[in-house]
């Protein structure tokens, strides 16, 4: 079960072109010191998606150390990694508050999300990785992940961003400057330092300026303070999160479900990050990871917390220190579930200034929409081939546009409808393409000669 860790020489840091494999361990002091680095690595996304999807951060902050403990067991220690809280499921959320849906209907659909990845799985476990190219090829995988990022601009513009726009530009233009300037660890938490320096802005604002404007919806202007703490000192320090039973709706499962393609593809990314830096060929575990991952979004869903997905952040944190030990991250595990019970972090989470978070997720939500071009270019999909272009041209605008497909009472946009054109478009044009027309990456690009 992955749990039996040898000592690491002598218990000290590795030395330059060492590393130590997940099966090993430093002393327990510096392994503690090393899941604290990923529990900060991982906070700010973490409590930041529930946030917006309206869900209690503190149970999804503890659910992800539940569900990092649960896919450690799963791939038997075999392949170290975190698991917070999905980025992917934002737009649905968005989707089904707009449509008159609650946290309840968007947990269930989530639910949902969780059994089908483990099911895919499972599949891909006993098939083999092979199966996800051949299905899910990167042209279809980065349109996905482009629809799932583009398609929340809407809330930024009329949510977040006019209840202070100027606190969201100025936290905007510190996240910005600060991803470029800050290096090395810090470079990978400017989230967190940015709602921490926004949320000191709007405090210095209240003290300076008064209350602000904030606009309502019937359209009239409401004198409030940005900053209400009030919530905080009626908190207490210990207790459990608010829990909810997930409620099933047809449209909300409908309008999740495409997003397993991109948590398949965001898993087995990470799988191969993995096994590129620590140099153990993983991707026989490749589909207990994602098995693992649909398990744990399932579960985390039931209780009422978010779905989760292997953290970026958190690999990012082992290139850095080329430790992949798995006990530092059940260190960390154990850390977010004792945050997770404490009430007075998530009142203070919960009074975050919505300036602050429309500051954030202006670069946020595009950097979630231009990985999609990032899988693009890494895999140097052919745009120039019409049987490309044409179904991620018509997938992309149809579902970052609103297009509706009206079946009765069930409606099926935006991501949900997005990801159908592009994937039936794609598979249909490529099989009834002539072989000359068969989709095929580009050639690698030959290097500019020295003068």
């Amino acid at each position: 079960m992955g749990l039996g860790w040898k000592l690491y020489g002598d218990g000290s840091a590795p030395p330059p072109g060492e590393v130590v494999r997940p099966d090993e361990r430093l002393s327990w002091g510096r392994t503690v010191g090393l899941g604290a680095q990923h529990v900060v690595a991982m906070f700010g996304a973490t409590f930041v998606f529930p946030l917006l999807m309206g869900l209690d951060a503190n149970l999804a902050v503890m659910m992800s150390g539940v569900s990092t403990i649960l896919f450690l067991l799963i791939v038997g220690g075999k392949v170290p990694s975190y698991l917070g809280s999905s980025a992917s499921f934002v737009g649905v959320a968005t989707a089904v508050h707009a449509s008159g849906g609650g946290i309840a209907e968007i947990t269930g659909a989530t639910l949902c999300v969780g059994v089908v990845l483990a099911l895919a799985g499972v599949l891909i476990h006993l098939v083999g990785p092979r199966i996800i190219l051949k299905t899910l090829p990167p042209a279809v995988t980065g349109a996905v992940v482009m629809l799932i990022g583009f398609n929340l601009a809407p809330v930024v513009a009329g949510t977040y961003w006019p209840q202070d726009q100027w606190v969201a530009l100025l936290t905007m233009v510190f996240v910005v400057v600060a991803t470029v300037l800050f290096k090395g660890f810090l470079g990978r938490i400017t989230v967190l330092l940015g709602l921490v320096f926004g949320f000191a802005l709007s405090w210095v604002l209240d003290a300076v300026t008064g209350p602000a404007g904030v606009p309502q919806e019937d359209g009239s202007i409401a004198e409030a303070f940005r900053v209400d703490l009030s919530g905080v000192a009626e908190a207490p320090w210990f207790g459990l999160p608010d829990f909810h039973a997930p409620a099933f709706e047809a449209s909300a499962i409908l309008l999740a479900l495409p997003l397993v393609i991109a948590l398949i593809a965001e898993n087995a990314g990470h799988v191969k990050a993995v096994e590129e830096m620590t140099g153990e060929p993983l991707d026989g575990h490749m589909g207990r990871a994602i098995i693992a991952d649909g398990v744990a979004s399932g579960l985390s869903s039931a209780v009422g917390g978010p779905p989760t997905t292997t953290y970026a952040e958190n690999i990012g944190v082992m290139a850095a220190t080329r430790v992949y030990s798995t006990a530092a991250y059940y260190v960390a595990a154990i850390v977010a579930i004792l945050f997770g019970l404490c009430p007075k972090f998530g009142a203070l989470v919960a009074a975050t200034p919505s300036g602050v978070l429309g500051g954030i997720t202006v670069v946020l939500y595009g950097m979630i929409g231009l990985l999609g071009a990032k899988i693009w270019v890494e895999n140097r999909v052919d745009f120039a081939n019409p049987v490309v272009l044409v179904p991620l041209a018509a997938g992309l605008i149809a579902g970052i546009g609103g297009v509706r497909l009206s079946f009765g009472d069930l409606v099926i946009e935006g991501i949900a409808l997005g990801t159908i054109i592009t994937l039936l478009g794609y598979h249909l044009l490529a099989w009834l393409a002539p072989e000359g027309m068969k989709p095929r990456p580009l050639p690698e690009p030959r290097p500019v000669p020295e003068r």
